[in-house]
């Protein structure tokens, strides 16, 4: 039976995958995969709910916003999909045990954890000069404690079961210096070098970290930051969830990669 629930945050998986050592590997079976997404109310992360939903995933979908997560849980519980719905703040150290327990108590151990939660700061985006601490430490709140936070939660089960795959949401500002960008590109630099860390110290365990580099798209959030932009020229969510997910299958996506999905030029 399919089930969709909303759980405020105040069948045990045996079998083992292969080392990353190895020198042959599988592609990876999404279907069944219990998944933790956060950031999944809207854009990229409710694009990916939909698609891994669609490819058979049972799903933990996280946002901050709790109304804001009903239409999407219904529209991935209307595909077939299990599906859960949590409301939590990646900002918040307390928030990110209580995600964590709750998620596995619904769905078993994780094995797929994506950090797409993200924060871009106050807008108009600000020179660093005028970037005030509070908000520079809101945004590596979210962008880096947070995903630091909840895989050191979670990965620990990953790596005694020798089998996971954490993926870090990033951005082309994690790699060039973009004028006004300076809280947001910190985080996803410091973001892009944690998934590295991760991918070094657990590849001996089974358990393989990348960060993608999705582009520009279409979503509230690159409107905040490019309220000028034309959407005609921004990617849809939905193809590069696609993209993602395939990805995420592939066992040619190497451990501690970091992967763009543009060509070039691309701030997201």
């Amino acid at each position: 039976m399919v089930v969709c629930q909303y759980t405020g945050t105040n069948t045990n998986i045996t079998a083992r995958g292969p080392r990353l050592t190895d020198e042959r590997q599988e592609d990876m079976e999404i279907s069944g995969t219990a998944t933790l997404i956060t950031g999944a109310s809207r854009g990229l992360g409710a694009a990916l709910a939909l698609e891994l939903g669609r490819l058979g995933a049972r799903l933990v979908l996280a946002s901050r916003n709790r109304a804001a997560l009903e239409p999407v849980l219904r529209r991935v519980c209307a595909t077939g999909a299990e599906a859960h719905a949590l409301e939590a703040d990646l900002g918040s150290k307390d928030d990110i045990y209580s995600l964590a327990g709750a998620a596995t108590a619904l769905i078993g151990p994780i094995d797929l954890l994506i950090h797409n939660a993200s924060e871009l700061g106050p807008t108009p985006l600000r020179l660093l000069l005028d970037t005030e601490c509070e908000d520079l430490e809101r945004v590596l709140a979210v962008n880096l404690l947070g995903p630091f936070r909840l895989t050191r939660v979670i990965a620990g089960s990953m790596a005694l079961r020798e089998r996971g795959t954490i993926i870090h949401l990033s951005s082309d500002a994690s790699v060039n210096a973009y004028s006004h960008w300076g809280a947001y590109s910190v985080s996803k630099a410091a973001l892009d070098h944690l998934s590295r860390l991760w991918a070094a110290e657990l590849a001996e365990r089974g358990v393989r970290s990348f960060s993608v580099d999705p582009g520009e798209m279409d979503t509230q959030m690159h409107a905040a930051a490019l309220p000028d932009a034309d959407p005609k020229t921004l990617s849809r969510p939905e193809d590069v969830a696609a993209r993602i997910a395939d990805l995420i299958r592939s066992s040619a996506t190497l451990n501690g990669e970091r992967i763009a999905l543009h060509s070039s030029g691309a701030k997201s």
